[in-house]
């Protein structure tokens, strides 16, 4: 039977993931007691704990870490501070990175966690607190062979260490290969910082060359100005020749249709806050810039940019989701029918949570490879995981999202099928 839109609200993480899983499903022809297994996931782990504050209130934090699947390997996934999060947006995440790890065929199943906070409210030694209590509620499920957490919203390279660091106490010797995102010198990796853009930039190349597009100063324009969208922009324009006409951040965009100078724009951005008012540009919105007539749009900002209402006005020939859902569902069948090459997020964005593996290979097997090594390594996978989501697009007559999660899907369903069921 036809999956049915109408039964999903677009607007919600939740749906939007239960919506792809349940198109993949179909095409796969899966069971149903097998689907319920995918869709269910596998561990969700809801703590509480107190945090004592600056001024020596102790105040209670809700934490999360869901496990949506183990059957390919450990969990891996990001843990994000945020002060709406709850278990809903957790669980869907947690399904996200299993496609992703297995669209990416790395040996990792997927996970998602985090503390419902506002870091704007809390001081480094606040933070400091909170991170450590968070490791030690969570401790009795995380570890290198069980689950990885990384970076996410509001989380980087220190909460990393601080995690690593409590957890090696916990065991009584250094365990590195607890988190991945970690500082260079505790064990991370070179090219971490990059990968999720540099991952995005080699899909990119292989759209340009599948395309037949010729060669020459494409233009592109890239929603979000963060840790990604920044690096994306920037090789984008290193690596292909590609000329960045527009980028955004919260406050608004900019645009230059001759190219801007992005050293100029991070710049104002460091002095100012936002990249709007940059000297020889013109200012626009994120709604504008996603509508500019570009060769390559990148969402690399937050989810549900691309709507049922935008998506006839989306003028990019190449769609490259660096964001995490970005565009609805409805939107993606738009932008199908107007042959608008969609560069779904759990392969685009697929090169962050690939270096994250060759971190906890080099972490576990005591190796430090080199950033060209690093760069190589994730040029192969990006390449051969496009491919063969394009195939399997192409052999089910679906859309190259929905070839993503067939792909991912069926992976992970073989997996349990061969694994059977215990006892």
């Amino acid at each position: 039977m036809a999956v049915d839109y109408k039964l999903y609200d677009e607007s919600r993480l939740a749906d939007v993931a239960r919506l792809n899983l349940d198109l993949a499903a179909e095409h796969l022809d899966l069971e149903e007691g097998l689907r319920d297994i995918l869709r269910s996931g596998q561990r969700e782990f809801i703590v509480h704990f107190p945090v004592e504050m600056d001024d020596g209130r102790l105040k209670m934090f809700t934490g999360y870490r869901v496990q949506h699947s183990l059957y390919r390997g450990p969990a891996k996934g990001g843990l994000r501070y945020y002060p709406t999060l709850d278990l809903e947006d957790v669980r869907a995440l947690a399904a996200l990175m299993t496609w992703k790890c297995a669209v990416m065929n790395l040996p990792f199943g997927g996970a998602k966690g985090g503390v419902q906070c506002d870091t704007k409210q809390l001081s480094q030694e606040e933070l400091e607190r909170l991170t450590r209590r968070l490791t030690w509620e969570i401790a009795p499920i995380i570890g290198p062979n069980a689950d990885i957490p990384a970076p996410d919203l509001y989380t980087d390279a220190q909460t990393m260490a601080w995690i690593m660091d409590t957890y090696s106490m916990f065991k009584g010797y250094t365990v590195p290969g607890v988190v991945t995102g970690k500082p260079v010198e505790l064990g991370g990796s070179l090219g971490r910082d990059t990968a999720t853009a540099q991952g995005c930039v080699y899909a990119i190349r292989e759209a340009i060359e599948v395309l037949g597009m010729q060669e020459g100063a494409h233009t592109v324009a890239v929603q979000g100005f963060g840790k990604v969208g920044y690096h994306v922009a920037r090789l984008a324009q290193k690596c292909l020749g590609l000329k960045v006409v527009a980028i955004s951040d919260t406050g608004g965009g900019v645009y230059n249709r001759s190219g801007l100078d992005l050293e100029l724009v991070l710049g104002h951005k460091l002095e100012t806050g936002s990249v709007t008012g940059t000297p020889g540009t013109d200012r626009i919105t994120n709604e504008e810039l996603l509508e500019l007539p570009v060769e390559v749009l990148v969402p690399a900002a937050i989810e549900n940019q691309i709507r049922a209402d935008n998506a006839e006005r989306i003028n990019a020939r190449i769609v490259a989701e660096a964001a995490n859902a970005p565009t609805t569902a409805t939107a993606g069948k738009i932008l199908d029918e107007r042959d608008i090459f969609v560069i779904p997020d759990i392969l685009a964005n697929g090169g962050g949570v690939t270096v994250s593996y060759f971190e906890w290979v080099q972490n576990t097997q005591k190796l430090f490879w080199s950033e060209d090594d690093i760069n190589r390594r994730l040029d192969s996978i990006m390449t051969r995981a496009f491919h063969e989501v394009l195939q399997t697009a192409r052999q089910n007559k679906a859309r190259l999202r929905i070839g993503a999660y067939i792909l991912g899907v069926q992976r992970v369903a073989r997996a349990k099928q061969l694994r059977g069921i215990f006892p």
